[in-house]
């Protein structure tokens, strides 16, 4: 029965590649791998994300906040804005990452960067919770994954 089980896993393993080698990459890491539809607003954030102007994505995400607080992806990039421009309120930043979480504690986003938030703040242990988050939503690494996987490597690197 155990073969049959293994070669069962790996023609899944095999399919997963091929599907994702033929859809050419996914949607933006800074939302919700699993997000269908495209919104206007998440499109300009990422824009202004794509152009590194913070102030711009920061005033973006905090309006789309603002005008539906029970989406988590605006939570989402509204964090991920503060904490990648100058001077981050890191309270604010954990604020809305965990915001998002508590609306879909399956965010992969939202736990990938706020693993790399904690990492920010030197909690080390915190963001292996969050990787540990990560490994029980991944069936099979996703990207989220292994991008905080990397980022604590690295981290524990400098150390």
């Amino acid at each position: 029965m155990k073969p049959f089980l293994t070669s069962i896993l790996a023609v899944a393993f095999l399919c997963a590649g091929a599907a994702r080698a033929a859809g050419g990459g996914g949607p933006d890491p800074t939302t919700d791998a699993r997000k269908a539809p495209s919104d206007p607003a998440i499109e300009a954030i990422q824009a202004a994300v794509a152009k590194s102007d913070w102030a711009s994505a920061r005033a973006l995400a905090r309006a789309s906040v603002e005008k539906n607080p029970q989406n988590p992806d605006y939570h989402n990039l509204y964090a991920y804005s503060m904490r990648m421009g100058d001077k981050p309120e890191m309270d604010l930043v954990f604020r809305h990452y965990n915001e998002a979480l508590r609306l879909d504690p399956k965010h992969r986003g939202a736990h990938e960067y706020l693993g790399e938030a904690y990492l920010q703040t030197g909690n080390l242990a915190k963001a292996k919770d969050e990787l540990r988050a990560l490994d029980d939503l991944c069936f099979f690494a996703c990207k989220e994954y292994s991008t905080l996987k990397k980022a604590i490597a690295d981290y524990e690197a400098k150390k």
